[in-house]
């Protein structure tokens, strides 16, 4: 059973920066296939970052790449989400995601983990 806790998450004012983790427990596949979703008040959750060390690749949503950055520490099972100029649309609730069976990776339906998320406020 593959667990995520999220933690990072909290205020910061625009142009700021935060940085979430995700520690997975149980999750020991060699390759992974992890991502960062958010969702805001009244809004779908939407895919922010996804990362697969399978095929060593990273994706990114329009809308946050050259901002943020998704790493995973295999040492650690931890993923990281490292955010950068941090604007007020950014703040959502954002949990991690664990084991995608193929498809698009912004794809929610796809995810067999999830975590409980955590809170980013940005305010202006």
């Amino acid at each position: 059973q593959v667990q995520l806790v999220e933690s990072g998450g909290g205020s910061a004012q625009a142009g700021g920066s935060l940085r979430l983790s995700c520690a997975a427990s149980g999750y020991t596949a060699s390759s992974k296939s992890m991502a960062w979703f958010r969702q805001a008040p009244g809004k779908e959750r939407e895919g922010v970052a996804g990362i697969w060390t399978g095929g060593g690749m990273t994706y990114y949503a329009d809308s946050v790449k050259g901002r943020f950055t998704i790493s995973l520490d295999n040492a650690k099972n931890t993923l990281y989400l490292q955010m950068n100029s941090l604007k007020p649309e950014d703040t959502a609730m954002y949990s991690c995601a664990a084991l995608r069976r193929g498809g698009s990776w912004y794809n929610t339906a796809l995810y067999n983990y999830w975590g409980q998320g955590t809170q980013v406020t940005v305010s202006s």
